[in-house]
């Protein structure tokens, strides 16, 4: 079956317009984000969804592919379902492009649990979450899930909640007993459930939490957590982040892609 990641970029980002051309030691946060997909094993094609002509120039000139989309997109996976529908794929890659420093084995995870069960229709990732400052940021997703390890809720609030005092000990007591786990926004479509999902109408949950996922699970569509080891790695956001992510580039540091 033809697996291919899709990395969708779009130039208005509000914190840091111009996001995906930010350059990172002499490559660009694109460039970066597309080395690192392609280092995955299990896709067979990596291409760039974007509205911009300028990040389209930067990835041809670096020799990725791109697909023009349209610019009226409202999210990435809509983006991401359009330059689905121009290409054969039987499982595609949502690949965030904010994330220079992609564990590619994330990818080859998350693409397993759907090769392994042909009816499942989504997957993504979660991380042990070990800080109670993360386990209370509402800017860290969490997640918990059932036994066969489905997702039963993706939350900005501290869950699962323990009855342990205040919210810092009750974050402490959940990490302790290793339920905090911190979703990672890296999913694996079935193409059927990809134009699915894009075809649903948002949730009442999804507009309050303000994570899409919650559609999915809001109509019926199972989403499988595989779990990762190890830490998450700083996506660019802001110009803040741009810089951590330098930092932790730099050539002294030996990480250079």
């Amino acid at each position: 079956m033809a697996i291919v990641g899709i990395i969708p970029a779009r130039y208005g980002s509000s914190r840091l317009p111009g996001k995906p051309l930010s350059v990172i030691h002499g490559k660009t946060l694109i460039e970066r984000v597309h080395a690192r997909a392609c280092g995955a094993r299990s896709l067979d094609r990596v291409l760039v969804a974007t509205d911009d002509e300028r990040i389209a120039a930067t990835v041809r000139g670096f020799g990725g592919e791109v697909v023009l989309t349209s610019p009226r997109h409202p999210s990435g996976t809509d983006r991401l379902a359009e330059a689905a529908g121009t290409i054969e794929a039987e499982i595609v890659v949502n690949v965030q492009g904010d994330e220079a420093l992609l564990d590619p084995a994330g990818i080859d995870a998350a693409v397993e649990a759907l090769v392994d069960d042909p009816d499942l229709p989504i997957s993504t990732l979660s991380l042990p979450l070990v800080s109670e400052d993360e386990m209370l940021a509402p800017s860290v997703v969490k997640v918990v899930t059932d036994a066969a390890g489905n997702a039963l809720y993706f939350s900005r609030a501290p869950i699962p909640h323990a009855r342990a005092g205040d919210p810092r000990a009750a974050a402490a007591d959940v990490i302790a007993r290793g339920l905090a786990r911190q979703h990672v926004g890296l999913y694996a479509y079935r193409r059927q459930a990809l134009a699915l999902f894009a075809s649903l109408p948002r949730s009442p949950l999804e507009e309050a939490e303000g994570l899409e996922q919650l559609r999915a699970l809001h109509h019926g569509m199972r989403i499988r957590v595989v779990e990762m080891e190890g830490e998450s790695s700083p996506a660019v956001d802001t110009p803040e982040d741009l810089e951590r992510v330098r930092a932790l580039l730099a050539p002294e540091k030996g990480r250079l892609v």
